[in-house]
């Protein structure tokens, strides 16, 4: 028997676990490809504006450690600066959680074993895996292509810009496969994975930063520290700016050297196991975690500090920036357009910082479906279980729950805020005021959050099979329409479907009290309806 044997097999099974999460990626890419793609023409129509939004782009750091280098005054090349390191993480990510899916975690929910009990090769479930996984971002990579063509781009760079997605989806196929052979459990490989996506971005940020200007300025040659990240390499394609098709090598490569060194690593261990062994706890429990309460901080605290010490980093960033970023937008009358959009408000520096308490809301989204999905987690793990055989209730048991994940977002809110304010203050010459103006317009956030909670836990009570799917699901769509409804000229009513469009958006404009109360009392019903759906269902054995 080869170690390949049921590949084919265990790939259509792939594809009939995923098909609803494979065909949002496919076809999603392309799409959103292609609004972002009409709304940047709309924006920059002409040549005056796209030098003006190049020459701007290349001399603001801010621009560069986020958008990356721009390419020249075309078109395209603004569009691939506008919308790249979005799609090209979400690319990453979706990549990353695709192949843990179903290597890791079928090894940690014991399915990889019951297949291995039948005529199947060792390397076949990671083989078929990364086929399916491959051929996505391939097929996704075709649509947006035609995507950006159809949008009236020029063919070439539609699809070296499509390619360089690619690229980046593919090099952290290879990355994600290394990752599920370290790592004994999904949660660690997908740590693990992510980091790595972290690590490329801030690589890719610094050469970026440390790059050169060319062109009298229009154009950025971005440093060496570019060349070490996948992330970079999408932008060292060029794509509407004298496309260098051999760099989509580097990606190809990476994959390939991946998954070699993952076959080598599979060999080396048990199904089951990791090449990094689990650490082993205290023989004795401490108090703590003799109460509900106390299990449920042990099992939080460290993922809450890993997203408060990002929040921490990228607000004061923010802040330190705003002046730069007041300046640039100041001088671009499109980019102001769209910063007013998001942000809301007159003064464009206040509606630059409503709009980065808005995406810290949205990103901190993410925080509590994490949080909030472990639940479903400890359900499937058997844990449930062993809790409620004791004297705790199922009420009391989510209770504690959900009072965790909202104590840690309320947190990481008000973290973001204060920090923006402190790094803005130390530049406007108020620290403390800005700070403590920005902390408590960062909390008016906070109902849009319980929506959130609240969604979560009504799919944890009500639907527990698809919880997670459709938890993250509701959560990317909120992010969408938060953050590109506006600029993408949606109707009122589309944008209505996210909490986060009824937030005011402070400090540029002054809260109002009826939206946050309904919000509120929205997150109240759902909340009300997870539990009641939780205490009428089976818990499985």
């Amino acid at each position: 028997m080869s170690a390949f044997t049921g590949t084919g097999r265990l790939a259509r099974l792939v594809l009939r676990r995923d098909r609803v999460r494979l065909a949002i990626w496919v076809l999603g890419t392309p799409l959103l490809g292609y609004a972002l793609a009409g709304s940047v023409k709309e924006f920059y129509p002409d040549e005056a504006a796209r030098v003006g939004y190049a020459g701007t782009s290349a001399s603001s750091l801010v621009a560069r450690a986020f958008n990356g280098p721009i390419a020249g005054t075309d078109l395209g090349a603004v569009v691939v600066a506008e919308t790249y390191v979005t799609l090209a993480l979400l690319a990453a990510l979706l990549s990353t959680f695709a192949v843990v899916r179903h290597t890791r975690q079928n090894e940690e929910t014991g399915r990889a074993e019951l297949l291995g009990a039948s005529v199947v090769g060792r390397y076949a479930l990671l083989t078929a895996a990364l086929l399916v996984i491959v051929a996505a971002n391939v097929a996704a990579t075709v649509l947006l292509a035609a995507a950006l063509a159809g949008a009236g781009l020029p063919l070439a760079g539609s699809v070296a810009a499509a390619a360089a997605i690619c690229g980046v989806g593919v090099a952290f196929t290879g990355i994600a496969a290394v990752t599920a052979q370290l790592s004994v459990t999904s949660r660690g490989a997908n740590a693990l994975a992510a980091a790595a996506v972290g690590i490329s971005f801030l690589l890719r940020a610094a050469g970026d930063v440390l790059g050169e200007q060319t062109d009298g300025g229009l154009r950025v040659v971005s440093a060496w520290p570019s060349w070490l990240s996948p992330l970079g390499w999408g932008n060292q394609v060029r794509a509407f700016g004298g496309e260098r098709w051999w760099t989509l090598a580097l990606p190809a490569a990476l994959l390939l050297a991946g998954v070699a060194l993952a076959y080598a690593l599979a060999e080396r261990r048990d199904i089951g196991a990791g090449l990094v062994a689990p650490r082993r706890g205290p023989a004795t429990a401490t108090p703590g975690l003799l109460s509900p309460a106390g299990l449920a901080w042990r099992l939080q605290r460290g993922a809450l500090l890993g997203w408060a010490i990002g929040v921490a980093v990228l607000g004061f960033s923010m802040g330190i920036a705003g002046d730069e970023f007041n300046a640039m937008i100041e001088e671009n009358p499109a980019a102001a357009e769209a910063i007013s959009a998001m942000g809301g408000g007159a003064r464009l520096i206040d509606a630059y910082l409503a709009a980065m308490l808005g995406l810290f809301a949205l990103t901190i989204g993410a925080y509590v479906v994490q949080a909030l999905l472990r639940t479903r987690t400890d359900e499937t793990d058997g844990l449930l279980e062993a809790v409620l055989a004791t004297a705790v209730g199922r009420t009391r048991w989510l209770v504690i729950q959900v009072a965790a994940a909202t104590l840690g977002a309320l947190a990481l809110v008000l973290l973001g805020g204060l920090t923006t304010g402190l790094g803005y203050g130390l530049v406007a010459g108020d620290p403390l005021g800005r700070a403590v103006e920005l902390g408590g317009a960062a909390l008016v956030r906070v109902p849009a959050l319980l929506v959130v909670v609240g969604v979560v836990t009504a799919l944890f009570g009500l639907l527990p099979r698809w919880s997670a799917a459709l938890s993250w699901a509701a959560l990317i769509v909120f992010l969408l329409l938060g953050q590109l409804g506006a600029v993408l000229d949606l109707p009122q009513a589309a944008l209505n479907l996210s909490p986060y469009t009824h937030v005011p958006s402070a400090p540029a404009v002054d809260p109002a009290v009826l939206p946050l109360a309904v919000l509120t009392a929205v997150a109240a019903a759902l909340l009300a309806a997870g539990m009641a759906g939780f205490r009428r269902r089976d818990v499985p054995s």
